[in-house]
């Protein structure tokens, strides 16, 4: 393979200027993309406090863990499991620990509920003429979701919403491969009908599909990961990392509760890369991810893939994603850090010929699909190399 080329180095005050340049024209604009929703934002608050109540009494904190959800499941019946999910969807469908059937079984009820209250919201004179367009949308996409042929396991209407959903099955799954998208991608981009790869229902899709196109005997489960408030492309939250902060958490949370048995791996996009690098620095051992596998990442905010729980750790971005353009820095808060392909990051190169732009590493036909689901695999010497890094 051919040496890699020189990293250039800009000067320490020339990158300071070009993040707070940025910083700048995103203060200065992305309150223009603001608009606020009319109708209440946390449906789930009464639910939780009610389940809390029922379930764990006065000591509901150190009850909640998987291994304890867990084992509250395991003590009750068929009919009783059922029940619960029936009775606090949007509890039970989010419930880390809970098992798999039951919490789609709880996000089925949750998504039926979620139709039913915007159906009557946009008979009802308070909608805007931008809100009532909102919810006729998420209306379709509730609709969509509620498929019988889809595993939701995790959903939440509030705010721009979240969801997960699994690819294959995730109780005999031997690899369990974690799609974690980057900015906007709330409830309504979860899928798209036009550009369906670039949103997170269609990257795991396509990445599910190459997989067991390359071994279909394959016992893999792939998860679209859209769990966390993701930022607008445009906005200061993008170039912070409190958003990542709070979505690691949550990654973390989750990753802990897959089954032990099974290898877990994150592919992360975009500024889910940099979810995917806080949540990876405070994984505990015996947790440690097979694989941690970015693409489009402006940083991870970390110096090194020394500092990842990860046995491996893989990057790779095309010449033309605009990501390449920004000052991999961190500044007063700003910037996320080092780059992931940079020579000094320490992470595996790998080529995505035929993907273009900054959202094309999951289009079929690309060497980066290819090449992640040879990862997933476990092929690890059919990965296609860049820069001479394997």
């Amino acid at each position: 393979m051919p040496e890699p080329e020189p990293a250039r180095h800009p000067g320490r005050l020339g990158r300071m200027l070009a993040v707070l340049v940025v910083v700048i024209g995103v203060l200065a604009t992305s309150g223009w993309l603001i608009r606020p929703d009319d109708r209440p934002a946390d449906p789930r608050t009464a639910e939780t406090a009610a389940w809390d109540r029922l379930v764990y009494g006065p000591d509901a904190a150190a009850q909640t863990s998987p291994a304890a959800v867990s084992r509250y499941f395991a003590g009750l019946n068929a009919a009783s499991q059922r029940h619960l999910a029936d009775r606090y969807p949007l509890v039970v469908g989010n419930l880390n620990g809970a098992p798999a059937e039951i919490r789609y079984r709880a996000n089925r009820v949750a998504l039926r509920q979620a139709i039913d209250v915007e159906r009557r919201w946009l008979k009802t004179a308070d909608a805007s003429a931008w809100g009532a367009r909102n919810g006729r949308r998420k209306v379709h996409r509730y609709e969509s979701l509620l498929s019988s042929n889809r595993h939701i396991l995790g959903f939440d209407p509030s705010g721009d919403g979240r969801a997960i959903e699994v690819i294959g099955d995730l109780d005999t799954a031997e690899r369990i491969e974690i799609v974690v998208p980057g900015a906007d991608n709330g409830l309504l981009n979860f899928e798209r009908t036009v550009g369906a790869v670039t949103a997170p229902a269609g990257m795991a899709r396509n990445l599910y599909n190459e997989i067991r196109a390359q071994d279909p005997g394959a016992k893999v489960a792939v998860i679209a990961w859209a769990d966390y408030q993701t930022p607008a492309r445009i906005g200061i939250g993008a170039l912070t990392g409190a958003l990542a902060d709070r979505g690691a958490v949550r990654l973390r949370a989750f990753i802990r509760a897959l089954p032990e048995r099974a290898r877990a791996s994150v592919f992360c996009h975009s500024y889910g890369t940099v979810v995917c690098g806080r949540a990876a620095q405070q994984l505990p051992a015996e947790r440690r991810l097979s694989n941690l596998t970015v693409m489009g990442s402006p940083g991870m905010r970390t110096d090194s893939a020394a500092e990842l729980a990860a046995d491996r750790v893989w990057a790779t971005r095309v010449g033309d994603d605009w990501v390449g353009e920004l000052p991999f820095v961190e500044f007063a808060g700003f910037g996320h850090g080092a780059d992931p392909t940079g020579p000094g990051f320490g992470a595996r190169v790998f080529g995505a010929e035929g993907a273009h732009g900054h959202t094309g590493y999951f289009a079929e036909g690309t060497d980066s699909l290819r090449n992640m689901a040879r990862i997933a695999l476990g092929n690890y010497t059919s990965v296609t190399c860049s820069n001479a890094r394997s």
